[in-house]
């Protein structure tokens, strides 16, 4: 079991229900972050008049709170979005790929500001944070080169009739909608190809991490971004807000980053006035050990997917399944490694796995792990809530776990690793599909053929071969089945996301 040393001790004075107490590491951290709407380069309160808290997840302090914006607001920030729409769509690319390339050194110069408050408004550990912030600026850095490489196509058709010119168009307004797990590079690897495209945004952040997409905010307009091109909504009724501005005829995109569940409704909404979407949604990662794979390798392996952000990555290792002649040692070596992990405050330089958003994650995990244990599953380590302030959970092993489990169909989106074992390749495969999700799998094998063989097999939009991170700008990022639809990221895929294909036919 899990020795308790191992567990830090979180630096607080107050008890769990002190939540209208700041976090003493607030004041400097949001001394510069602005806490109001962000609209045509201005800075606003809600026409509601009301505020939405924000938590240290690690402390349950308040440290600050947003506008609670309505559809009124959301009105202004596509009206916002329209007028600067024409003139940005006419900035030269360079002109646009400079500014990129200015927001990119902005995030790097300030990249440990941002990671710490990162780390305050989410609790992840300040070394994740510190790895977000690098791979949110890296967007930037990507898509400004990619700015002045959109070119269109041209021939001749088959027929000889005419000439085919292929013109690529912004797409028009773009509504961002991004989770609370990565609240910088999930609005940056929407944003930075949607303004390389030439389009203009408006981005709704989570209510729970929304100082970061503010504090960015800024940071756009210092680049030279120009008023109304990116614009920020904070708001409790997500809903409503969403569909009024879907239902605005300007709005020609949805770009969603969260649950299948959420998906779907927004997918609903769109339809009713066909509007593009974009859908980065649930995963279900399997990670496949073989026999002979590297044991060493494939537990830094395992430790990099299950525990990069506490596990709460929709890329996470959610089942891992181990060959017979291997599933021990790896299930006796990942449980050495999970039980040393240091868990605390996520600001504090030493911790290794920080808490979850909320108590009500929390809850869901111990969940799913008492389910998998009532079905026959055993601890190797942790499968414990923290008992104090703060949203804890230690890091979890666990064996034979059954396929009837609910974690084996549920993402877990905490730091429990789920272990099974497997005996042939095709029933790897078979467990591995064995979900309506297809976002991320890990395999691990020393046999490179039998490697490509199996990612050939899997249903996955992305696979790591003998890798625990697979997430790369440079790379086309998303899923198949129900994990969504399109790409972010990667060689023209995420700048495409955000434009129109135009055919000119000519004689000429």
């Amino acid at each position: 079991m899990l020795n308790p040393e191992t567990f830090l001790p979180i630096p607080l004075t107050m008890n769990a229900s002190s939540v209208q107490t700041q976090s003493p590491l607030a004041p400097a951290v949001l001394a510069d972050v602005r806490h109001d709407l962000y609209i045509d380069g201005q800075w606003r309160s809600a026409t509601s008049g009301r505020r939405i808290d924000v938590v240290d997840p690690s402390t349950e302090a308040l440290i600050a709170s947003v506008p609670d914006a309505t559809v009124e607001d959301a009105a202004a920030a596509v009206d916002a979005a329209a007028n600067a729409a024409v003139g940005w769509r006419a900035t030269a690319p360079r002109r646009r790929s400079e500014i990129l390339r200015r927001c990119f050194e902005l995030m790097t110069q300030r990249a440990e500001s941002l990671a710490t408050l990162i780390s305050l408004e989410n609790g992840k550990a300040l070394r994740d944070a510190r790895g977000e912030v690098a791979y949110a600026a890296e967007f930037f850095r990507w898509n400004a080169e990619e700015a002045v490489r959109l070119s269109g196509e041209f021939g001749t058709a088959p027929s000889g009739t005419n000439r085919i010119i292929v013109d690529y168009e912004p797409v028009g307004i773009c509504v961002l909608i991004t989770p609370w797990n990565f609240p910088a590079a999930m609005a940056t690897r929407k944003i930075a190809p949607a303004l390389a495209a030439g389009c203009t945004v408006i981005l709704k952040p989570a209510s729970e991490t929304p100082l970061t997409a503010y504090a960015l905010a800024a940071l756009y307009e210092e680049a030279g971004v120009p008023p109304g091109v990116v614009n920020v909504l904070t708001t409790s009724a997500p809903g409503p807000l969403t569909a009024a501005m879907l239902a605005d005829r300007r709005v020609r995109k949805l770009s969603f980053t969260g649950s299948t569940g959420v998906g779907r409704t927004l997918l609903a909404e769109a339809a009713k006035h066909v509007v593009s979407c974009s859908m980065e949604l649930g995963g279900n990662a399997p990670f496949i050990v073989f026999d002979d794979a590297d044991l060493e390798a494939a537990l830094d392996g395992a430790m990099i997917a299950k525990m990069r952000n506490a596990g709460e990555a929709c890329t996470a290792a959610n089942r891992i399944y181990a060959q017979s002649g291997i599933h021990d040692a790896f299930a006796r070596g990942l449980a050495r490694r999970m039980a040393a992990v240091r868990v605390g405050s996520g600001v504090e330089a030493e911790t290794e796995c920080g808490p979850m958003i909320t108590r009500r994650a929390v809850q869901k995990i111990d969940r799913l792990v008492q389910d998998a244990v009532r079905r026959g599953a055993q601890v190797l380590c942790g499968a414990e809530a923290h008992d104090g302030p703060g949203y804890f959970y230690r890091p979890t092993v666990l064996t034979n776990v059954p396929r009837d489990a609910e974690m084996a169909h549920e993402e877990i989106f905490g730091p429990v690793a789920p272990i099974s074992r497997f005996d042939t390749e095709g029933e790897a495969i078979e467990l591995a599909n064995d979900t309506e999700y297809g976002l991320a799998a890990y395999v691990y094998t020393r046999d490179l053929a039998r490697g490509l063989r199996v990612c050939g097999r899997i249903e996955s939009g992305m696979i790591a071969l003998n890798r625990g991170l697979v997430s790369d700008p440079a790379a086309p990022f998303g899923g198949v089945k129900q994990s969504g639809l399109g790409r972010e990221g990667g060689q023209r895929h995420g700048v495409a996301e955000f434009m129109e294909a135009k055919y000119i036919a000519t004689s000429l």
